[in-house]
């Protein structure tokens, strides 16, 4: 299959409603881009993650204040 779209002011296009529907993409998925050593190009759609679906992914060791983090991240510290 293929398809063409335009490139509009700012660089913006849209993704062909064929491959919307069979990709089930949705506003907020995340278009991803590469670009290989001999210049050839590939596309990935992915679902946003928010933050409930990463919550509990990453443990620590020790017990932590996010309170304090968040203070410490706004001020330019490091947590």
């Amino acid at each position: 299959m293929s398809l063409s779209t335009k490139i509009y002011k700012g660089f913006q296009t849209a993704i062909p409603t064929e491959i919307r529907k069979k990709l089930n993409l949705e506003v907020d998925d995340i278009v991803e881009w590469f670009l290989d050593e001999n210049g050839d190009i590939s596309i990935e759609f992915r679902k946003k993650s928010n933050f409930e679906d990463i919550i509990g992914i990453g443990k620590t060791p020790f017990k932590t204040d996010a309170v304090k983090m968040k203070k410490k991240v706004a001020k330019g510290d490091k947590p």
